[in-house]
């Protein structure tokens, strides 16, 4: 593999082999189909290698070259990083990928156990594939589903599955992220003020942002009202396409402004950090020296204050109308709203968008980690509690960010919360040792 560093001009050419702490790891590049492609790990000596495969792929990003698969090929498992074949398809398609990645791994030579690792939103197709795959697609086709999960291809189950810093899922998190100031979509300049978040007469008050009761109530009406109205709007599409009367003839563009879910877009939770602060009950905590508590586990992360996304486009959500209802649909109930220790009011069970309902479907061994340096920790719990696995474990580790390095700007003093790559690692290591072998 070939690395180039932007900012000293240099170019390393490893040869496939890469210096991990005294630890060598073969990087490999794999073409698995059609616009497909991953790279995989594993150690060098095959002599320390451990029969057990680890499939990363994210819904919509690259995991191909991200440290995560070097730091499990470390410890001697094999990983496979890889992307799905493009954002802009539906998330049973990109199932498909995941089952291409399975596949290869279970025919390598050495390879026993395959287990899935969901990071993110990658914890929604991971989730979504392992449920399909133990039980057929039928679950998510019956007349309560939003939109009947329209797969046909098999899919091969995993061994085991990991969900790490997942999110609630990629509709609920188009949900949370839904800009309700937007008066018309397709417009993200005019917008109405007394929704906005970012508006002191609201509540905004930089780092010391905490909203007014009444503000957070009108924003959760008006945000479930618009997310509904757009969620309505695309099954009102999808219909005139199934009758010939689309603006194409299978799928067409379907485009919500202020709807994307990436981090800048996901409100009210991240000026006011007494939204999603604590769980409910008390889990396990990793700490720097090696300890483990078991507590209320309480968020670590910092304010985010930075500009209106809405206005700058950064908030569009570009899809189209089938691929949003797979991967962005979901319907929010009377009672939707978020509070210190969760999300309420969600229609989890309308769709296989939503991780902790596409678990209440898996039985294979899982693995459920927060970071409590990001606001995503949180859905660990709701998680965790909606597993139907018999062998479930859940842990989070203290000042850990959502890309699992130190929460460096809530320290109390320079390495606070020590090295949580390793902790992490460590950690996941364990658990595929007991669980696997």
């Amino acid at each position: 593999m070939i690395k180039f560093d932007e900012a000293t001009g240099r170019i390393e050419v490893t040869n496939g082999v890469l210096e991990n702490d005294g630890f060598e790891v073969r990087d490999t590049f794999v073409l698995l189909g059609r616009g497909q492609r991953g790279m995989l790990y594993e150690p060098a000596d095959g002599s320390k290698r451990i029969p057990v495969g680890v499939v990363l792929i994210h819904a919509s990003a690259d995991y191909s070259c991200l440290p995560m698969c070097a730091e499990l090929a470390k410890r001697g498992f094999t990983a496979l990083g890889g992307q799905v074949r493009g954002d802009e398809i539906g998330l049973e398609e990109k199932m498909l990928n995941v089952k291409t990645a399975v596949n290869f791994l279970r025919h390598m030579q050495g390879i026993e156990k395959v287990v899935l690792m969901g990071h993110s939103g990658g914890a929604t197709l991971m989730s979504a594939y392992q449920s399909i795959a133990e039980n057929g697609v039928e679950i998510y086709q019956t007349e309560e589903m939003l939109y009947p999960c329209p797969l046909t291809e098999k899919l091969l189950p995993a061994d085991g599955i990991m969900l790490i810093d997942s999110n609630y899922g990629n509709g609920a998190m188009t949900l949370i992220s839904m800009d309700p100031a937007v008066l018309e979509n397709g417009n993200g300049t005019d917008l109405d003020e007394s929704l906005s978040v970012f508006n002191p007469e609201n509540g905004f008050n930089g780092s010391e942002t905490a909203y007014s009761a009444e503000f957070l109530e009108r924003f959760y009406r008006a945000q479930a009202k618009r997310n509904n109205e757009i969620v309505s709007l695309a099954l009102e599409r999808l219909k005139a396409l199934e009758n010939g009367e689309g603006h194409y003839e299978t799928d067409e563009p379907f485009l919500v402004t202020g709807g994307a879910q990436m981090k800048p877009c996901n409100k009210v939770i991240l000026a006011d950090l007494r939204l999603l602060s604590h769980t409910k009950e008390s889990y396990p905590l990793l700490h720097a020296d090696g300890t483990v508590t078991h507590e209320v586990i309480y968020s670590l992360r910092p304010a985010e204050t930075g500009m209106n996304p809405t206005r700058g486009g950064l908030g569009l959500l570009n899809s189209t109308v089938k691929a949003f209802l797979s991967e962005h649909a979901v319907y929010a109930s009377e009672d939707y709203r978020i509070t210190e220790t969760g999300v309420e009011g969600v229609c989890w069970e309308q769709t296989y968008n939503c991780t902790p309902y596409n678990v209440t479907h898996i039985s294979a061994p899982l693995l459920v980690m927060g970071m409590t340096g990001s606001y995503e920790f949180m859905a660990a719990e709701a998680i965790y509690q909606n597993a139907s696995s018999e062998r479930k474990t859940i842990a989070f580790v203290e000042g850990a960010t959502h890309n699992f390095g130190p929460q460096t700007r809530t320290e109390k003093f320079p390495g606070q919360y020590g090295n949580t790559h390793k902790i992490l690692y460590d950690y996941m290591a364990e658990w595929l040792r007991n669980e696997m072998l």
